[in-house]
């Protein structure tokens, strides 16, 4: 004799099936995510190597093309567009110096532009105070070098190199 499925075994097998359905949409969709996100790195890398290769590893905020004013503004975009008003005002000291104070104790030339960029990207202390410059290794020595220019042209000084 041969039994009829009762109600609750057909809902226990629906339930199955809507479940397994669930799961393999949710497999599906995180291997989709993570195919986006590897393709998307691997573009930017292979853009990067491009740019090394390109320029050997040299890098200058001088191009010849483009005057120190132009530098200058571009400076300040990264500047401002950075974490560097968290510790630091164009006039006022807040956890470091004043933008301001940096330009006046620092002759504008090219050294100290250097100097500075090199400030940026590793961080630095002793020269303010007790409390540490945070590194920014991810900022290029070529923008560290606008951000200097800019810092450096507040107190109305020139660049003198």
């Amino acid at each position: 004799m041969e039994m009829k499925p009762n109600f609750f075994d057909q809902f226990e097998h629906s339930l199955n099936r809507n479940t397994m359905k669930k799961l393999l949409l949710l497999v599906a969709m995180v291997g989709i995510v993570s195919m986006a996100v590897t393709s998307c790195g691997s573009k930017k890398e292979a853009a990067t190597e491009e740019s090394d290769d390109a320029y050997d590893d040299y890098e200058t905020a001088e191009p010849e093309t483009e005057s120190s004013t132009d530098l200058i503004a571009q400076g300040q975009a990264l500047v401002d567009g950075s974490d560097c008003k968290t510790c630091h005002h164009p006039t006022n000291k807040i956890i470091g110096p004043s933008h301001t104070e940096v330009a006046e104790k620092y002759e504008f030339t090219k050294a100290n532009v250097t100097l500075l960029a090199g400030k940026i990207q590793n961080g630095g202390s002793g020269v303010w105070g007790e409390i540490p410059m945070s590194p920014h290794p991810d900022i290029s020595m070529a923008d560290a070098e606008k951000m200097a220019m800019y810092v450096l042209s507040l107190d109305g000084e020139e660049p003198k190199d």
